[in-house]
């Protein structure tokens, strides 16, 4: 797989039944399929829980999401100790540009979860935005957050 601009980590990879290679999710506890996706994902994933501190057990890994009668699924959302939802994730392949469309599908997802965060990645390039609903406006942040510098009390 592509080196992504994450630092390098380790995985469990395997083979399906119908020999596609897999990689183990350690949030959902089960082999995936190896996608460019799901590379970053999982690159991403580690990022988080290993270089910023997010609680692997406040992370949830496609989570459905239901848009104007559609069941939809949400890449990564992470959890406030309270579970609320904190932060939303979407990974791209690293050949797919972050471009609007890409922040707009996190947008939709945050119509129903309501997160102070919104990351938008393909492993290269990574964008970061916090939302504040009382001025209503949208900051981008130089670098994504540690949990421990958003996480109330």
């Amino acid at each position: 797989m592509q080196q992504l601009n994450l630092p390098i980590y380790e995985f469990k990879t395997g083979t399906s039944r119908n020999g596609k290679k897999t990689i183990f999710d350690t949030i959902r506890k089960r082999f995936v399929v190896l996608t460019p996706e799901e590379w970053v994902r999982q690159n991403f994933l580690r990022f988080m829980i290993e270089e910023k501190g997010y609680p692997a057990g406040l992370i949830s890994v496609e989570m459905k999401v239901n848009i104007s009668g559609l069941s939809q699924r949400c890449d990564i959302v992470c959890f406030t100790k309270k579970g609320k939802a904190l932060i939303i994730v979407e990974c791209k392949s690293p050949k797919v540009k972050i471009t609007e469309s890409v922040f707009n599908q996190a947008a939709r997802y945050n119509m129903r979860l309501s997160t102070q965060f919104l990351i938008m990645t393909n492993g290269i390039n990574h964008y970061c935005c916090k939302i504040d609903y009382n001025r209503k406006t949208v900051k981008y942040l130089k670098d994504i957050p540690k949990f421990s510098d958003i996480i109330e009390g």
